[in-house]
């Protein structure tokens, strides 16, 4: 079953006045260098993809329209790579509902930027791809609706762009939809940020206001006659950000005293996850869990152990992140040991009776005091390498 056919459980597919997919904050370009080059290629790649699923939802609900509210680069000039493979995604469909590319604070709408008239990226977009180029910016969708944006035009603005959107003419009795990248009222620090006062959706007699800038799926003012939404960033950035992965459905009902009803889809392939670890037993559990392919982990760990579990905690950890001669079970790993240790006066049996190894151990012993990891770490290699020779 497609997935536009599973809105009968929350409106009869004949009262449907209008369907639209809102996405935002896509930050194509994005780079994560706190990680190594391979896992970093994964999660930046990850970006493109989750573009080419959203549109495969647009074609699943058959939807009217797909709006992009900004942040959809990291940068307004990307590198070629990243709006050449988003002009593909665009060319590889046909169809022709509108899409419309909102300049974000990330991405704004600057000279030389992407969105730039003379840039190829805007040059080369297919019809349907609409750009919004300027305040006040309107597109009819089908006979009955309209969209009204503003773009962002600077990295940063105490601007309100919703108070640039013009207001519902009397008699207008279209559906109306206005789109601007910003921060809400409920924000801390909105008011730097391309600002969106309370009550904007009502006030300007908009039946939905579509936003961008939170990374986060969340409804502004639910009870509020209109919806205004953050569909949040369809792929995560960093850890911590709750409820990323995912784009609003909206269904516009053809009786326009009911509101409009939003549908929040998980279009997110990765995982962010953290996790600390005590014991052994938790090191040993993370171990076992399947699915770990597609998260990414930031792995504490906070342990004092003898050295054969010292030994064994660091196979796992190897057997988490791959090696050479084995592939990683954990898409994408970032390990904190500092609080992993030796047990200050655990025997380390090196099987074998060497005395120039145990004056080893001693020395290592004394530097634990002033250069614990790194001790630990040494005295750990100096235990497999005994072992192996034994």
């Amino acid at each position: 079953m497609t997935p536009g056919r599973e809105m009968v459980h929350l409106v009869e597919e004949n009262d449907v006045a209008l369907k639209l997919l809102h996405t935002a904050d896509w930050h194509l370009g994005r780079r994560f260098s706190r990680f190594g080059k391979d896992q970093e290629k994964r999660l930046t790649r990850a970006r493109l993809q989750v573009v080419r699923r959203i549109l495969e939802q647009a074609e699943g609900y058959e939807v009217d329209a797909v709006l992009c509210a900004g942040d959809l680069f990291d940068v307004p000039a990307p590198e070629d790579v990243w709006w050449k493979g988003l002009l593909d995604e665009f060319r590889r469909r046909d169809w022709r509902r509108p899409v419309v590319l909102l300049p974000g604070n990330h991405d704004p709408i600057v000279r030389r930027s992407v969105y730039d008239a003379a840039h190829p990226f805007r040059q080369g977009l297919p019809g349907h791809v609409h750009v919004v180029d300027r305040s006040g910016w309107e597109l009819p969708i089908g006979e009955d609706a309209v969209l009204c944006a503003s773009p962002c035009q600077s990295r940063a603005g105490q601007t309100d762009l919703v108070a640039s959107l013009p207001c519902r003419a009397p008699g207008d009795e279209r559906i109306r939809i206005g789109m601007v990248h910003g921060q809400t009222f409920d924000i801390e620090g909105h008011e730097t940020n391309f600002p969106v006062a309370r009550g904007s959706a009502d006030a300007r007699g908009f039946d939905y206001l579509a936003l961008g800038d939170t990374h986060g799926f969340r409804e502004v003012e639910p009870e509020a006659a209109a919806p205004t939404v953050y569909p949040g960033t369809p792929e995560a950035m960093t850890f911590g950000e709750r409820d990323a992965g995912h784009v609003a459905i909206v269904f516009f009902p053809l009786d326009r005293r009911r509101r409009a009803l939003v549908r929040r889809e998980r279009v997110r392939t990765w995982n962010w996850r953290e996790e600390t670890c005590r014991s052994m037993d938790e090191l040993r559990r993370l171990k076992a869990e399947p699915n770990l392919r597609k998260t990414v982990l930031r792995l504490v760990l906070e342990m004092e152990l003898p050295m054969a579990e010292y030994d064994e905690a660091e196979r796992i950890l190897t057997g988490l992140g791959g090696s050479w001669a084995s592939t990683p079970k954990v898409g994408v790993l970032e390990v904190e040991r500092r609080g992993l240790r030796l047990e200050a006066s655990a025997p380390i049996d090196l099987a074998s009776d060497m005395p120039v190894l145990e004056a080893a151990v001693e020395r290592l012993r004394e530097h634990r005091r002033t250069r614990p990891e790194v001790a630990d770490r040494a005295l750990h290699h100096l235990y497999r390498l005994a072992r192996e020779q034994a």
